[in-house]
């Protein structure tokens, strides 16, 4: 009979906000020492670190890419990013936790091997531009499937506000990545095979 009730409360959810708050309060409640809620808060650590290496990182990009389109969408997502870190940061406030980070292994592989890109090709070539925006975009990958898992997370948990917060952002990694796409689509990658080794 209890789980029933459940039910019917949580298809409920969207409809009524206020059902929605009481609802999720004692779920938050239930599951505030749980194994997958130390899980979560030991993941928005690990994204936390990752956008702060970010936002380290994209000035690099933005000054190693010759395309100014390209120069152009890493200044901008230099900001979002940014922005991206603030919203953790009230993420972690939401749940009554302080701001912390903790070396995300994933970023700091990608970027690395972004700087690899960077070494290994040619300054002022649409090829290190193909690199960057492919290094770039594994970095997006990276953030959609891992913002897209934790706003999943965090409704299981009765996080909701957390949870539009999480989808919000998840929304801008996936608006870069379809820009990085375009911006390769509609010249780079063309003048990139274009261009001849040099012996």
């Amino acid at each position: 009979m209890a789980t029933a009730k459940k039910a019917t409360k949580k298809s409920a959810r969207p409809k009524s906000s206020s059902n929605s708050k009481s609802s999720n309060t004692a779920s938050t409640a239930q599951s505030k020492d749980s194994m997958l809620e130390e899980f979560f808060a030991d993941e928005l650590k690990d994204i936390y670190w990752a956008e702060k290496h970010l936002v380290k990182t994209l000035p690099k990009m933005k000054k190693a890419a010759t395309s100014p389109e390209l120069q152009q969408a890493f200044e901008d997502h230099l900001q979002v990013t940014m922005e991206h870190v603030s919203r953790l940061e009230e993420v972690f406030e939401l749940m009554g936790k302080k701001p912390q980070a903790k070396k995300c292994d994933a970023m700091a592989g990608i970027t690395e091997e972004g700087a690899g890109i960077i070494e290994e090709t040619e300054k002022g070539t649409a090829t290190r531009d193909v690199g960057l925006i492919l290094s770039a975009q594994k970095v997006e990958h990276y953030e959609i499937a891992t913002y897209g898992g934790l706003a999943q997370l965090a409704r299981t948990l009765g996080h909701d506000d957390v949870a539009e917060i999480l989808e919000t952002t998840l929304a801008d990694e996936k608006e870069a990545d379809e820009l990085l796409t375009g911006i390769a689509e509609n010249n780079v990658n063309y003048e990139a095979s274009q261009e001849e080794e040099e012996e």
